[in-house]
């Protein structure tokens, strides 16, 4: 599952590459089964309110660990498909996990990562985000959109809207006139890759389904902040064979059906 050329080329030029069955069935049915049953992940949750006062959660970590999540991140194909798509040895920024739950996730108003991860002392835009769906992600429970080739407009200032920090929405409205809106539809299993420029954002879910994604997030080696901010500095990835994200949950898995009994 190494992206390839062609994808990459797509990413370079659309700002975003969707991958079909990025995850094994196996790996999305632990990832969901994981996600579902792990407490600490719940006690991360914090909440973040969109421009209505609608409530989203998201669980962020910058560490990475002997979980499911970690393993994920350190997978042999996400990294050097990651690599590719950088031109750079890519190391761990961060990843969270976003939860939309039904009937009640709220929305992520428009923006681009690279909007907030500027000010954290990142140089350049060489940076980007690998979404993977947990569930089935849709238009009904708020897929992720973004806009065609958005990443080739450069950074746009941002500031708070609710909870969150958003694109100025005059630059955004000029750009969704001229630019293809895409409705990011995944199955569970599916990715996005998408360049740190590349606006987008998503609905509420008004469905009665959840919609729960993993993000894992990656800087260029040569772009390591110059200074102390929220998220490290480079320091190499142990690459995982692929086969490990299955070791690392079934060992996981069973460590919380332990706590559960206990």
């Amino acid at each position: 599952m190494i992206l390839s050329a062609e994808q990459a080329a797509s990413f370079h030029r659309d700002g975003y590459v969707i991958v079909k069955g990025l995850l094994t069935a196996r790996e999305t049915a632990l990832l969901k089964e994981i996600s579902t049953l792990d407490a600490r992940l719940a006690s991360i949750m914090s909440v973040r309110l969109d421009a209505t006062g609608a409530k989203t959660t998201l669980a962020l970590d910058n560490s990475l660990g002997e979980d499911i999540y970690s393993a994920i991140v350190r997978s042999e194909r996400v990294v050097k498909s990651t690599e590719l798509l950088l031109g750079d040895e890519p190391y761990h920024y961060h990843h969270k996990v976003s939860a939309k739950q039904p009937f009640e996730g709220g929305a992520w108003e428009w923006h681009q990562d690279y909007g907030y991860w500027y000010n954290n002392g990142c140089l350049y835009p060489n940076m980007l985000s690998c979404y993977i769906a947990i569930d089935p992600a849709n238009i009904e429970n708020g897929c992720l959109q973004v806009l065609k080739g958005s990443h080739l407009i450069g950074r746009i200032d941002h500031g708070k809207i609710g909870g969150q920090t958003g694109a100025d929405m005059e630059r955004v409205n000029a750009a969704l006139e001229k630019l293809e809106l895409v409705y990011a539809e995944l199955e569970a299993g599916d990715a996005v890759y998408f360049h740190c420029n590349t606006l987008h954002r998503s609905d509420q879910n008004q469905s009665p389904n959840p919609r729960w994604g993993l993000i894992c997030c990656y800087n260029a080696r040569s772009n390591s902040p110059y200074k102390e901010g929220p998220h490290p500095r480079y320091s190499p990835i142990s690459v995982l064979p692929d086969t490990g994200i299955v070791v690392a949950a079934e060992v996981q898995l069973a460590g919380l059906k332990s706590l559960a009994d206990a």
